[in-house]
């Protein structure tokens, strides 16, 4: 047993023998032992007593066993008390209907004692540890609420504080900026350091708003729709217009794009960071091949590039939150496919990445078709 406190039993028979024979011998086994000789006196004691267990017999005068299990667990207070029927040997229909209407085991005439004990101190100790259960259960949902609120206290002083930092950075960058446009008497080494402090306000503006774009996607719910892909990447090569240029980057796109449903707003940043990233550590110079296949309910997409290629530990590390992997002299902040698996996860997709050493990387992300996404909506 694994309570240590004395278990009592209530034994509920209108046989004064059957009565004597149990109330002994589990007594010298260390039960208190409670008696009710009918079915009105056994609820009246398992209400305002509570036993842990109750020996229940059929056939009694007044309102029968079968009844008495149904009032049981029909009222909050005793419903998870556990009951084991008293039967005859012979009687599997009754047996059958006991289980039905609740109760835990049965238990038969003539009794034996072992038997009797083993069945009880096992539905104790399930009920024990049921109970227990149900402790750890209530624990863990008090400290996942209070989990949840500090979470959401989190998030709300992250968003403020994010806003409250792209305000200063924005003015700093527009200055530099008008520096940089403007001033012809500065020297070549101070217009340097404006520069690097130019791009370093950028590359912070990027961390904040990809901080604030994982903070939206783990909240938001949105409204998938079919996706117009065409239009989805002519908008990212406008956006990556300046990388392209700068890298000298070509791009190969598909006559036709499969269709699949998402949400274009987030579709188009997972675009985004797996182009920059062709771009900045593709070859020289990048070469970007676009394209989607359909497989099954889904449709994968994927931008193949031309660079050197990762190693199988490179690979495990990309989609890690703030992980970088190093090729070559460009530098990230580590949040880009972060982001992107957090969106393709939101939206029902998978990731992944396929590479070899000198033979370039392909990334790909799924999404589903638009009959599968109804299938699924009608499930949940």
């Amino acid at each position: 047993m694994l309570n240590k406190e004395l278990p009592n039993i209530l034994i509920v028979d209108d046989v004064p023998a059957n009565v004597g024979i149990l109330f002994e011998f589990l007594s010298e086994n260390g039960f208190e032992v409670l008696v009710a000789r009918n079915g009105e006196n056994a609820l009246q004691i398992a209400e305002s007593i509570h036993p842990n267990l109750i020996l229940l017999d059929i056939m009694m005068p007044g309102i029968d066993g079968f009844e008495t299990c149904q009032y049981l667990k029909a009222n909050p207070k005793t419903a998870d008390i556990p009951v084991i029927f008293m039967t005859a040997l012979a009687d599997t229909v009754d047996k059958i209907k006991g289980l039905e209407l609740g109760a835990v085991d049965y238990v038969t005439k003539p009794f034996h004692q072992e038997e009797v004990l083993a069945r009880i101190n096992t539905h104790l100790t399930i009920r024990q540890l049921q109970q227990q259960l149900e402790i750890n259960n209530a624990e863990l949902a008090a400290k996942n609420r209070a989990l949840h609120e500090k979470n959401s206290e989190l998030d709300a002083f992250a968003h403020t504080v994010a806003h409250d930092l792209k305000n200063p950075l924005s003015a700093i960058i527009g200055l530099t900026d008008l520096l940089l446009n403007t001033n012809t008497q500065l020297s070549p080494q101070a217009l340097n350091y404006l520069k690097i402090m130019f791009k370093t306000g950028e590359k912070m503006v990027d961390i904040i708003n990809g901080l604030l774009l994982l903070a939206r996607i783990s909240k938001e719910q949105v409204q998938q729709e079919p996706l117009n892909m065409q239009v989805i990447v002519e908008s990212v090569q406008h956006r990556l217009m300046q990388l392209f240029l700068s890298h000298q980057g070509q791009i190969i796109l598909p006559e036709r794009w499969e269709t699949a449903v998402g949400y274009p707003q987030w579709v188009e940043e997972v675009w985004a960071n797996y182009m920059s990233n062709a771009l900045k550590y593709g070859g020289k110079p990048p070469c970007l091949e676009l394209g989607s296949t359909r497989e099954g309910n889904f449709v994968r997409f994927w931008v193949k590039d031309n660079g050197n290629g990762l190693t199988a530990e490179a690979q495990s590390k990309l989609f890690a939150a703030f992980s970088r992997v190093t090729t070559g002299t460009e530098e990230g902040h580590g949040l880009g496919l972060s982001i992107v698996q957090r969106i393709i996860n939101k939206l029902g997709g998978e990731i992944g990445v396929e590479s070899e050493l000198n033979k370039g990387s392909t990334f790909y992300f799924t999404l589903p078709t638009q009959a599968h996404a109804k299938t699924q909506g009608n499930n949940t």
